[in-house]
């Protein structure tokens, strides 16, 4: 079983992360543009950037290694959904803070601390379609596991899922919420953001993560 999520294991994800949104970054800017400023992925590609200067100076302590990620994030992504996602990771720091090892059975916890303060900072709710309804659908689909490969398939599939059944839907917060019917048929980018996220810490050319 693997020992949990240690800062060691935040650094390799990172990478991985950061490689498929530098790859990703012109899909999620296109697909960002019909809803909103068409920066997203720019927005993501600096933040990641900016946390990957650091990396080298993250602390044992896992929670603490995850403020600065969140602290790094909001001073170079430069977005109000950099700012969302600074404020989840803010949540997961103060939940982890003074531990040098996480369980990954304890992933759902932390998801669940982010979506509430995401939430609350956003002034949005599930249903909506936005990047929480990703996030959620990731917390319900790796309840119950503890092994992090097992654990990526199952949040992989079902925030393919989410993408698929909310692009039916009218896009109702954010800037995207003035599009009304016309967001129907489209994805939102910060659902789709996570999606990219996800397939980026499964990307097996990469370094492992467990």
């Amino acid at each position: 079983m693997s020992q949990g999520i240690t800062t060691d294991t935040l650094r390799r994800g990172i990478e991985r992360i950061s490689a498929m949104l530098e790859a990703s970054q012109e899909e999620l800017n296109t697909a960002d543009g019909r809803l909103g400023d068409g920066d997203i992925g720019i927005s993501m590609v600096n933040g990641l950037r900016g946390i990957r200067d650091e990396l080298d100076q993250f602390p044992d302590d896992v929670g603490m290694a995850l403020l600065q990620c969140a602290q790094a994030f909001s001073r170079t992504g430069g977005s109000s959904f950099g700012t969302l996602l600074a404020t989840g990771l803010m949540g997961a720091a103060k939940e982890t803070r003074g531990r040098l090892s996480v369980p990954w059975s304890e992933v759902p916890q932390l998801l669940q601390v982010a979506i509430d303060r995401m939430a609350s900072r956003g002034r949005s709710q599930l249903g909506d379609k936005t990047v929480l309804d990703a996030l959620d659908a990731a917390r319900q689909a790796v309840d119950g596991l503890d092994q992090p490969d097992v654990m990526l398939v199952a949040a992989n599939e079902a925030v393919a899922a989410a993408l698929d059944r909310f692009r039916s839907l009218p896009c109702r917060q954010g800037r995207a919420r003035i599009f009304g019917e016309r967001s129907i048929g489209l994805d939102d980018p910060g659902m789709l953001v996570i999606r990219r996220m996800l397939e980026g810490l499964a990307d097996r050319s990469l370094t492992s993560i467990d």
